[in-house]
């Protein structure tokens, strides 16, 4: 799995109505009665905090967790990387986008696809964990 650096945004986002029930496998027509505030999603998802910035994700071995190649990642780069977290990390200067596994001084890379074995922090390995995976975007549109 690889992963495409977007960066930062820039500007200033557009506030989108919340509907304030909610919406079953069908889509009702929201009317505007319905409508409980408006709400930025650059503010939902803080993505325009200067510490956090966008990745695009290339490959299938995090389907698992429900990130699939084509996604958009939101990343953070202020929050410290602990046991479990999904990180975007620099292996041997590779980009890559893995579960992070810390137990008894090992350092484990985890795919969440059975297809992709772990990728074990050796000595003399550089890790660089560039931030942990907040939240991630995917087009439902055509294929």
């Amino acid at each position: 799995m690889s992963v495409t650096l977007l960066g930062s945004l820039a500007g200033a986002g557009e506030k989108l109505p919340l509907y304030s029930f909610q919406i079953p496998a069908g889509f009702p027509s929201p009317a505007a009665d319905h409508i409980e505030k408006h709400i930025s999603l650059d503010e939902v998802f803080e993505i325009r905090a200067p510490h956090v910035y966008l990745a695009k994700i290339e490959g299938e071995s995090m389907r698992d967790a429900g990130i699939f190649c084509g996604d958009l990642v939101i990343v953070d780069r202020s929050r410290t990387a602990e046991h479990g977290d999904i990180v975007i990390a620099g292996l041997n200067s590779e980009p890559v986008c893995k579960r992070l596994h810390l137990r008894d001084n090992t350092i484990i890379l985890l795919s969440a696809n059975s297809k992709y074995p772990p990728r074990y922090v050796m000595e003399g390995d550089e890790l660089v964990i560039w931030g942990v995976v907040t939240y991630s975007v995917r087009d439902h549109g055509k294929s």
